[in-house]
């Protein structure tokens, strides 16, 4: 096995946190205490879900999470509708609505 192959490979096995070698002498054993504690802290079991907190997130993780839909597609698209004729009336329309002759 090649040295970077070797390499590769250390990095992805942890280390080893109760080998008997490394508690048995003392400098050791102190360093490994704090690897031990260090490990001990971590929590276990899954992640709590996080709760969305702004417009944006609730908006996101109603229609973006796990039960994602289309429904924002359709959202984008009745906003550009709105914009487009909010955009009509006041360059346009707003000019003749009165002029009825």
């Amino acid at each position: 096995m090649s040295f970077v192959t070797r390499r590769a490979l250390s990095t992805l096995i942890p280390p080893k946190v109760a080998s008997p070698s490394a508690v048995g002498s003392s400098p050791n054993a102190a360093r490994m205490q704090r690897v031990v504690s260090f490990y001990e802290k971590l929590p276990r079991g899954q992640a709590p879900e996080i709760k969305p907190k702004g417009l944006l997130q609730r908006y996101q993780h109603r229609y973006m999470g796990k039960n994602s839909s289309a429904l924002p597609i359709i959202h984008a698209i009745g906003a550009m509708m709105l914009i487009g004729y909010a955009q009509n009336y006041y360059f346009h329309l707003r000019h003749h609505k009165n002029n009825a002759h």
